[in-house]
This record gives structure tokens, C-alpha cells and sequence, in this order.
């Protein structure tokens, strides 16, 4: 790696087209700095119209936290199940047929 000295970044700087600190004192008068200034202000404001104008459609602000769920329909299009309920003779049919496969699977482990 090459080591540059100060001199040697500055100049690489220059270069590489960066632009150099520019000593208004120096070369340039008052006068011109002045109407620099404001043709510069004219351009920002001749954009700023043209953005303006171009704008018509406004986004919303954002709220803080997280969006609310979007829910496809309305809670009253869709009511609620209705809760099942067992007989106690399905029940009954339900703990008989458990039984048969416990003692079905018991009797093949025996073996």
C-alpha cells in the first residue's frame, strides 16, 4: 500500500475531481458572489414550483405502531357457530370404541 503524505492526498484529491475549497476572497468580488447566490436561489425556486405543481395527489401522514388489521367483512355478515354439543349417547359410543382400540392394540403388544 502506497503511504501519501499530505501533500501527495491533496493532490489525489484534485484528481479524483473533488472539488477543492474555493478562497472567495482571493479572485472573485463581492459583487459576483452575490449573483451566483442568486441565480442559484432562482433555479431552487423555479423547481420547487414545478414540484409543486406536479404534486397534486397528498399521501397522508403515517401513525406511529402498527397498522390495524384489515378485516374482509363485517363482523354482523358472518355470525357466530354455534357451539356443538355431544350426546351423552355418542359420548357413551365415542368412550366404548376407545376401549375396543386400546384392547385391540394391547392384545398385538402382548404377542
Amino acid at each position: 500500500m502506497q503511504r501519501l503524505t499530505v501533500r501527495g492526498w491533496g493532490k489525489r484529491k484534485l484528481a479524483e475531481g473533488r472539488v477543492a475549497r474555493q478562497n472567495y476572497n482571493s479572485g472573485m468580488a463581492l459583487k459576483d458572489v452575490l449573483s451566483l447566490i442568486d441565480a442559484e436561489i432562482a433555479r431552487f425556486t423555479q423547481a420547487r414550483a414545478l414540484l409543486a405543481a406536479g404534486s397534486a395527489v397528498t399521501v397522508a401522514p403515517r401513525k406511529a405502531g402498527r397498522p390495524p388489521k384489515v378485516v374482509a367483512s363485517s363482523p354482523k355478515a358472518s355470525p357466530r357457530k354455534k357451539k356443538r354439543v355431544i350426546s351423552p349417547e355418542g359420548r357413551a359410543r365415542i368412550s366404548e370404541a376407545v376401549r375396543r382400540r386400546w384392547a385391540a392394540q394391547k392384545k398385538v403388544a402382548a404377542k
